[in-house]
């Protein structure tokens, strides 16, 4: 009997939780309440590929704007590789979607499979990680006065500060992700997000969320190094029982000289790569990409 045909279909919303488990069994520690803001940020845009009601493959590529998408959660089962099932959902998302731009964060020895697509690399996105020396960070409960040039108050992100850091956020990404980041920075248990504020205006906010091992930061923006730095000591500081993940991309040299200054060193890179015109984004202010699923 030949066997059954890869069905691939639009997730529903309750799957999304599927792809971020597998993300976690590739070893990309996702964070613990990942699924909800990332199924938020296009409700369209994750697919599942499946063989007798059973998932073998999962994508994602979301964009709530025709200009740009995201590509991530490329993942097989591992019982199911070698058979075409990549590329088929590979080529169902691209034939389904179409962006003007379309950019990922893809593992670096998949670079040549991803240029046949018509990727061009842009940068490389190194992940730096380890254990913070704890007399580094600050305890920011409410509001912290900053120690830094230019002053300022480290605010936590509710629902007041929401729409300022939103607007704050609009330069760092090539199209409007309010969905996603609407509840991105809404706190939760296991997430939490500062502001950097100075003359009543946000400078810089990143967000800081438990994960399968340890926390990450991410976003990190901040209009200087002062201001990324003091975010930092922040974020870093509400979970500080465990390691620090960053994730900066590696041309900004002031990005990776903090991570690298806190004690962190390199655990894993990715290639930022894209398909259509490059956006032109603020690198010099960003410290911390947000995600290597969603940009």
């Amino acid at each position: 009997m030949p066997p059954s045909p890869l069905h691939i279909r639009p997730m529903l919303p309750a799957e999304v939780p599927l792809a971020v488990e597998w993300a976690a069994a590739e070893g990309w520690n996702p964070g613990l309440d990942d699924a909800r803001p990332f199924a938020a940020a296009d409700a369209d845009g994750f697919l599942i590929g499946t063989i007798d009601g059973e998932p073998v493959a999962t994508i994602s590529l979301v964009g709530p704007e025709p200009a740009f998408g995201f590509l991530g959660f490329y993942i097989v089962a591992p019982a199911f590789r070698g058979r075409g099932h990549g590329l088929a959902i590979w080529n169902a998302a691209l034939e389904r979607r179409r962006f003007e731009t379309i950019g990922l964060d893809g593992v670096v020895d998949q670079q040549p499979s991803y240029r046949k697509s018509g990727f061009v690399l842009a940068h490389r996105n190194v992940r730096y990680g380890g254990r913070v020396d704890p007399a580094a960070l600050l305890t920011a409960e409410g509001a912290a006065a900053l120690a830094a040039p230019g002053g300022g108050t480290l605010v936590q992100i509710g629902a007041a500060l929401a729409p300022a850091v939103i607007a704050y956020d609009r330069p760092f990404t090539p199209a409007d992700r309010t969905a996603f980041l609407s509840a991105w920075i809404t706190p939760t248990t296991t997430r939490r997000g500062l502001a950097l504020v100075r003359d009543g205006a946000v400078g810089g906010y990143g967000v800081a969320r438990r994960c399968r091992t340890g926390a990450k930061i991410g976003p990190l923006f901040a209009d200087d190094e002062a201001g990324a730095e003091a975010l930092f000591r922040a974020l870093a500081g509400l979970f500080p029982e465990g390691e620090i993940f960053l994730d900066p991309p590696e041309p900004h040299a002031a990005a990776t000289a903090l991570a690298r200054r806190f004690g962190l060193s390199p655990v894993f890179e990715t290639a930022r790569m894209y398909r259509g015109p490059a956006p032109d984004l603020p690198i010099g202010r960003i410290f911390g990409i947000t995600t290597f699923e969603l940009g």
